[in-house]
């Protein structure tokens, strides 16, 4: 045993883990993130205000009962590092970490408490087959793990392989993201509450067309929850 620990020394020495939001390196009691970045990630006060920027955004188009990103995305800031580990790094481990500090912020403000089931912002079937994962779903499994509320991957399915909506306006990504979704299991959503969960949220196009296709449902109400939010 005294070899291996040895050996784990000189590995932690010549390949140390680091933190995958500002890369310092991290120690024995940190995982993914360090304790400094953990404190000072930019978060939102979304969680406080049933009016907040992400809410707005489905206003007078969708109902959503309450919206919310836990985090501001900077473009080259410590949280697009996480989300690029998370998608082209196949660290699912930190979806399921961002889940968790999710969760710990809706738990402390009390939101989303009568939510039947959580699902995620669906990939089409060839892009989740190229990545390996959803990476929605993996921060709704460890939201999931916090609020003890179920998760689906199944409530959401997306009928159409569409673009990245990286670089498209407003009214591109909703001309990309319309109609391309539809529920699963009719009969087991209805007259539920859904929280549908996403990595990033821009202009809420994506999240708009998940929600419009449950409410259609008899008795379904919608709930909307991210990581992040992303000012265009």
């Amino acid at each position: 045993m005294f070899p291996l620990k040895m050996f784990n020394e000189m590995c932690d020495v010549i390949y140390p883990n680091l933190c995958l939001a500002c890369s310092a390196p991290l120690n024995k009691n940190e995982k993914i993130i360090c304790i400094k970045c953990q404190i000072s990630l930019p978060k939102t006060d979304h969680a406080e205000y049933a009016d907040n920027p992400i809410a707005k955004k489905f206003w007078g188009k969708v109902p959503v009962e309450r919206a919310m990103a836990l985090y501001h995305f900077h473009k080259s800031g410590r949280i697009q590092h996480l989300m690029h580990a998370l998608k082209y790094k196949g660290r699912k481990d930190v979806g399921l970490r961002l889940g968790n500090l999710l969760g710990y912020q809706i738990k402390q403000f009390h939101l989303f408490p009568e939510v039947d089931f959580i699902t995620a912002v669906p990939l089409h079937k060839d892009k989740e087959k190229k990545r390996g994962y959803n990476q929605s779903a993996v921060i709704g499994e460890g939201l999931s793990e916090v609020l003890s509320i179920p998760f689906n991957s199944e409530i959401l399915q997306r009928k159409v392989y569409t673009d990245t909506q990286t670089k498209k306006s407003r009214l591109e990504r909703w001309e990309n993201v319309k109609s391309i979704f539809e529920p699963g299991d009719i009969e087991l959503i209805r007259n539920k509450h859904i929280l549908i969960v996403d990595d990033v949220i821009t202009t809420g196009s994506t999240l708009e067309s998940c929600a419009v296709s449950l409410t259609n449902i008899e008795g379904v109400k919608v709930s909307i929850a991210a990581i992040a939010h992303a000012e265009m």
